[in-house]
Order: C-alpha cells, then structure tokens, then sequence
C-alpha cells in the first residue's frame, strides 16, 4: 500500500500479512481523493473511517494534512498496525476497536466525512444498514458526505440519500448526502 499524496507522498506501507484486509487500490484512492479534494478542504474536515483494516485510507488523510481522524476496526492487528504507523508517521488518528455496527448504534460524534470499507462479501441488507444508522444517528454533519466502498457487483443506488457511483477497475464508491 501507498500513500497517494501530501507530506508522506509516495511513501510505502507493509501492513503484517496476517490481516484480514483488501486495502483499497492506489488507482482506485487516487480517484476517490480527486473527488473529495473538489469538495472539502481536506485539512479542516472530520473523518470517521469505517472498517478501516490497514488505515489506508485514515493515513491518506494524515499525510494530506487532517488531524480529526477517528477509524474503526474490530480486529486487534489492525488497530495496532494503525496506532503504530500514526505514531511513526505523527497523524493524530483516534482508534476504537469495536465492531462498527455497535458503534454507529451508540456514537453521537458528527462528521464532515464519512468512509466505510466493509467486506464485499455482505449482504445487501449489511450493506443498507451503513447509511441507516449514519442517518438514525445524525452522524453526518448536514453538508457531508458519506462514501461506502464496494464491488462492482453490488448496487447501493436504491438507498434512502444516494447521489452517485464511481467505478475504479473492481471497486465502486457510492455516495450518500442529506
């Protein structure tokens, strides 16, 4: 994995192999960036990263300058890898380990940002229950943006609150706005 742009521009990562993560593509983060830097100045919005895995994207936005940073993960490794390359690299990125369901159920925080990278393998019905308990719980703030990674082969454009998809080689992000 790589960092795309920002302070630590080009720099490489090797997340432990033992993980279970699909990082996001360098291609694939490099659109997504494109996009989300046409629309917030990225050093001054909140960012919650939702199933964040290796911290790709939470590490993105450190080098790129943003210091409001929370990622949730379930699995140890993960939030060790994370807490490990934020100390090295100095990003102030919050880590919560729990499983994000329960923590969208619980967490009352509002966020300019919101990006969730869950297994491609869930249902359509894990998939609807993202942008759900986002809206149930106000936790985008009125003029964010909530994007959710998935395959090609998933359709989340019948959801309450979608705008549009972009595709990168497999990888699709749909977005959601109030």
């Amino acid at each position: 994995m790589r960092i795309i742009s920002g302070k630590y521009k080009s720099r490489r990562l090797t997340a432990p192999k033992n993980l279970p993560v699909r990082p996001t593509t360098d291609m694939a983060k490099e659109g997504l960036f494109n996009i989300i830097n046409n629309w917030y100045d990225i050093d001054e919005i909140t960012v919650l990263d939702l199933f964040s895995g290796t911290g790709n994207i939470s590490f993105e936005f450190g080098s790129r300058g943003n210091t409001q940073i929370t990622s949730v993960d379930q699995h140890n490794g993960c939030i060790h890898y994370i807490n490990q390359i934020s100390k090295e690299l100095d990003f102030n990125i919050n880590t919560i380990k729990a499983d994000v369901f329960s923590f969208l159920e619980k967490h009352t925080g509002k966020y300019d940002l919101i990006f969730a990278d869950p297994p491609y393998d869930f249902s359509d019905e894990q998939f609807a229950k993202i942008p759900a308990l986002v809206w149930e719980n106000s936790l985008l703030d009125e003029k964010g943006t909530l994007v959710v990674e998935h395959s090609q082969q998933t359709d989340l454009s019948s959801l309450p609150n979608f705008t549009q998809a972009k595709r990168y080689g497999g990888c699709m992000f749909s977005f959601f706005e109030l």
